[in-house]
């Protein structure tokens, strides 16, 4: 593809975050091994709204659970994803995650603050997994 001169094409990591922008509504979640365990930062239905690096997951109704910052990297297989709660027990940590993202699904796993990044898409003890689906408007 040739591209005009001063023009270059996003990375990878860009167009991930440029996809994950909006509402996205969580169908799934896994924490230690367990499917769908009683889950204080995203209850059923809990949308994830992404705004640049920005996240706030809230209730249908609209009660806040939690919100932070996130950093993608797309070059490395699987593809990562670092979290920063700014509210919660989590609060300032840096959360090790990867994630998969295709077109209106995404599934990212996490590991504890200080865990290796999680490799595999199946909880162990200390890793959280969640899947969202875009909700369109």
């Amino acid at each position: 593809m040739h591209l005009p001169f001063n023009d270059t094409p996003l990375d990878e990591s860009e167009n991930d975050l440029a996809a994950l922008q909006g509402i996205w509504e969580q169908v799934a979640h896994e924490a230690d091994g367990e499917i769908n365990p009683p889950d204080e930062h995203g209850a059923p239905g809990a949308l994830t709204t992404f705004s640049g690096r920005r996240f706030a997951v809230r209730t249908v109704q609209g009660e806040l659970l939690l919100e932070g910052t996130f950093t993608l990297n797309a070059s490395i297989r699987p593809k990562a994803i670092d979290w920063v709660d700014s509210m919660g027990a989590d609060k300032g940590k840096l959360l090790p995650a990867s994630y998969q993202l295709e077109g209106d699904r995404f599934v990212f796993i996490a590991g504890d603050e200080g865990c290796a990044r999680p490799t595999t898409f199946r909880t162990t003890l200390g890793q959280t997994m969640r899947t969202f689906e875009r909700r369109r408007r």
